[in-house]
């Protein structure tokens, strides 16, 4: 079958559209893939699949008020495709949006992108070598809910009211760019009263822009990057919040965001200026930010040295918090885990906002809510009730709230959801991960059993330290060296060794043991209820990037094709011509008693009539397949 797009079966009932290259996931992944598949391969025939109703991914559906990127943007931009005029060192996200919009457009793969289409199923079709995926294409904006806010408008008013139609395709290569960051923690099951309570209850990540705040009591349920954002912003100028209650289940670790040089006002009017006519200076600043980042890896480990480091940057940390955060607050935020155990927060909004008499923060559990109202306590989840000389407090108080925003955030241990892939011998891929312990993945890319199927970002991929883009461009670039044989007809299938997918997840979680991740002394998302990790990568990203730059070709079963098999013949016959050539030019030179330049001599012309001959050879094999 040619590579190209194309349709089969005509207007027969059996009729479908082939792909040779399918991604599922229009964020920054889906995007790196289809960007670099132009450039590198030179290759377009290919689509990209988003339920959403936007490019952009995370950042098309994260709208909630202040939102922005909390890694300096020029290391969180492609590498291919830099960007010299960010507006600020940390910039929103509506303007990440606009800048990944923007390289679609630069590599012209904007129309390679069909939006509210939902890929449901991706099925391995063992006889053929081919996938085939289901689509589901949404009425427009059913692709910007909740997978369980679709499920209950389906309850509640059938099929018509959320899917226009349902198609059935096929693809030679399927790529998942669906990303960790998707599907939002719903409302907390153990908590009554969510069907009683009269005003709106919405997800930070589905911000309801509709709802007016002027005046009404908001409730916040919890305290991670997102709610570090949005807290501030919510009782000034133009929301108006009566007053917020924030409950947080334990303290995070913030950070005092990272200054630009020469202070923000200076990086906002000169930084644009400069990157776009000093040459290489882009380039320069985004390798003092890597190896700034790189340098934070030591904070990790559970050696005496990590501790050691761990240790002064929790004293610095500390010392922040006491200048900047109300006194009233210290003992609830003074974390009792290692630094770098969960996520930290780097803001600078987030502490000088509680001084604000309209935020409450507090430790005190959600245990019912009402019409009007919720109920917080009685006792605490931090500090530890326990603790008897603690001031935190543990009555029961009823609180007044209009308003509830859930911040809880998302299944990141659910991995492709809620994409169902099938593969050899009927295999359910998320099925065959929590069978072998929780979700895994060679390379975090890809899984035994389910042939020319790639993972970008998937299990033990992200970091505690650095960018998210560097990880993804790895794995992209990791891909392509599988994808490009394929696509160029040289090989048929590839599929990771079962041996070697159990070996490295072995290896990881071993690894993740030792590493303030597992053992921190917090509750993450990072981990199960069983412990899993599923999340970190526990190396650093220079050896990240050194394993996708030179993969183990002896760790995949590689399926050739004829065109294929005679390719590898002609290297491997040219390899030993050439090696026997050189033996023999420099063995003949030494026989006749001739120097050094003259054996090379010999040997190069040897060399070159191989290499002429095999030319014609591949030329040949070329012409015939």
């Amino acid at each position: 079958m040619p590579e190209t797009i194309q349709r089969v079966n005509g207007y027969e009932k059996d009729a479908y559209t082939y792909y040779p290259v399918v991604i599922v996931g229009a964020g920054e992944s889906g995007i790196a893939m289809g960007c670099r598949l132009k450039e590198k391969l030179g290759f377009d025939q290919f689509r990209i699949f988003d339920r959403q109703a936007g490019i952009g991914g995370t950042w098309w559906i994260n709208r909630y008020p202040g939102v922005a990127c909390d890694i300096p943007a020029v290391f969180y931009s492609f590498s291919f495709s830099p960007n010299p005029k960010w507006t600020t060192f940390f910039p929103p996200g509506n303007e990440i949006v606009q800048y990944l919009q923007e390289v679609c457009q630069k590599y012209q793969i904007t129309d390679k992108v069909q939006l509210n289409t939902d890929v449901e199923e991706c099925r391995w079709l063992e006889d053929e070598k081919v996938w085939e995926v289901t689509l589901r294409h949404l009425v427009a904006g059913m692709g910007d809910l909740s997978s369980k806010d679709r499920k209950k408008l389906l309850a509640e008013h059938g099929e018509k009211f959320v899917f226009s139609s349902t198609e059935i395709i096929r693809a030679k290569i399927v790529l998942s760019a669906v990303g960790g960051l998707v599907e939002p923690r719903g409302w907390p099951e153990d908590i009554p009263g969510y069907d009683i309570f009269k005003g709106p209850i919405f997800h930070s990540a589905r911000w309801d822009y509709n709802v007016d705040l002027k005046d009404k009591n908001v409730v916040v349920v919890g305290t991670g990057c997102s709610a570090a954002q949005f807290v501030p912003k919510l009782t000034k100028a133009p929301y108006h919040a009566k007053s917020v209650t924030q409950l947080m289940r334990s303290p995070p670790w913030v950070l005092p965001r990272l200054s630009p040089p020469f202070g923000d006002t200076n990086w906002q009017k000169w930084s644009p200026i400069l990157f776009s006519n000093v040459p290489g200076l882009l380039r320069t600043m985004r390798t003092v930010v890597f190896l700034l980042a790189e340098y934070d890896f030591r904070l990790f480990g559970n050696s005496k040295r990590s501790e050691n480091e761990r240790k002064k940057l929790e004293n610095s940390l500390v010392r922040h918090l006491k200048r900047t955060a109300p006194e009233k607050y210290h003992e609830i935020l003074t974390p009792d885990y290692g630094v770098g155990c969960k996520r930290r927060i780097a803001d600078a909004t987030w502490f000088p906002a509680l001084n604000d008499p309209n935020i409450d923060l507090t430790t005190q559990p959600l245990t019912s809510i009402h019409e009007h109202s919720v109920t917080i306590g009685p006792g605490r989840t931090y500090p530890s009730p326990k603790k008897i000389d603690s001031k935190a407090p543990m009555e029961e108080r009823e609180i007044p709230a209009d308003v509830i925003v859930l911040a809880n955030g998302f299944d990141t241990t659910k991995w492709l959801h809620p994409l169902k892939v099938v593969g050899k011998n009927g295999k359910d891929l998320v099925a065959t991960m929590e069978e072998r312990g929780g979700a895994q993945a060679y390379q975090g890319t890809a899984m035994d059993g389910f042939p020319n199927f790639f993972i970008i970002f998937g299990p033990n991929t992200a970091t505690g330290h650095s960018s998210v883009i560097l990880a993804t461009e790895n794995m992209v670039n990791y891909s392509l060296k599988f994808i490009k044989p394929i696509l160029e007809g040289e090989v048929e299938t590839v599929d990771v060794k079962h041996e070697a997918e159990v070996s490295y997840t072995q290896d990881i979680q071993e690894k993740l043991k030792k590493t303030v991740w597992n053992s921190g002394g917090c509750q993450s998302w990072y981990l199960t209820k069983d412990g899993w990790n599923s999340t970190v990568y526990p190396y650093t990203q220079f050896d990240f990037t050194r394993r996708c730059m030179f993969p183990n070709l002896n760790d995949w079963n590689i399926t050739y094709t004829r065109k294929g098999l005679a390719k590898k013949r002609t290297r491997r016959t040219i390899h030993f011509l050439t090696c026997a050539f050189l033996i023999l030019g420099v063995y003949r030179a030494r026989q006749k008693g001739l120097g050094l330049a003259d054996a090379k001599n010999i040997a190069r012309r040897a060399i070159l009539t191989v290499l002429n001959g095999a030319s014609q050879v591949l030329e040949a094999i070329k012409s015939r397949f």
